[in-house]
């Protein structure tokens, strides 16, 4: 019967039980994943709401449709972005006063092959809320700035579910670390015992 080194195997044991967790948890993390792209599909079929007079704590706002009015730019940024047509540019987004309540609304404004801002000086605004990783959320204009053109906004659809490949690959990683300990331990087995002597 082949004893098991003590120490090794916990190790091994330990490792393994780990990927299986991690597998465990990507399993968990793809049905979140999918419940948040279904929620955020919801969204997008839900009447127009105001632009929110403080950002929301979490995402349930995002991918809804939304207006507001922009009293004045105070500040502009260009980031890399696509029109209607898939096309590579920039998305030109406004920093706006909304007034004396609230903290403002980031607009993207529109699109262009320049990044240089446009010359729009604020009004009513229309389009959807997006997620911003300065402000939380941005508002993409259905109706772009003049001398813009509509940036592209994202979809629900285009975010990446790739979490049950990941736990496939946690599972294997722990079966492979399993299954290549014990060959080594046959191997060293083996070792052990000595070649029968021919009798003379």
């Amino acid at each position: 019967m082949m004893r098991l080194p003590i120490l090794p195997t916990i190790l091994v044991a330990a490792a393994a039980a780990a990927m299986v967790w991690l597998g465990v948890w990507q399993i968990h993390r793809a049905a979140w994943k999918t419940a948040l792209i279904a929620r955020y599909e919801t969204n997008r079929k839900l009447p127009a709401m105001a632009w929110p007079a403080q950002p929301p704590a979490g995402e349930s706002l995002l991918y809804r449709r939304s207006s507001g009015f922009c009293l004045q730019p105070v500040g502009w940024r260009d980031v890399a972005g696509r029109n209607l047509k898939g096309e590579p540019g920039w998305s030109h987004i406004a920093s706006c006063r909304t007034g004396a309540e609230g903290s403002g609304m980031e607009v993207d404004a529109g699109w262009s092959t320049s990044p240089h801002p446009p010359s729009w000086r604020g009004g009513p605004v229309g389009g959807v809320i997006v997620p911003d990783r300065l402000h939380r959320i941005r508002l993409v204009a259905a109706n772009a700035a003049p001398g813009l053109v509509p940036s592209a906004p994202p979809s629900p659809a285009d975010m990446p579910n790739n979490h049950l490949f990941y736990a496939f690959q946690w599972f294997f990683f722990a079966a492979a670390a399993v299954t290549i300990y014990l060959l080594a331990l046959r191997r060293r087995q083996r070792g052990k015992v000595a070649p029968a002597r021919p009798n003379t």
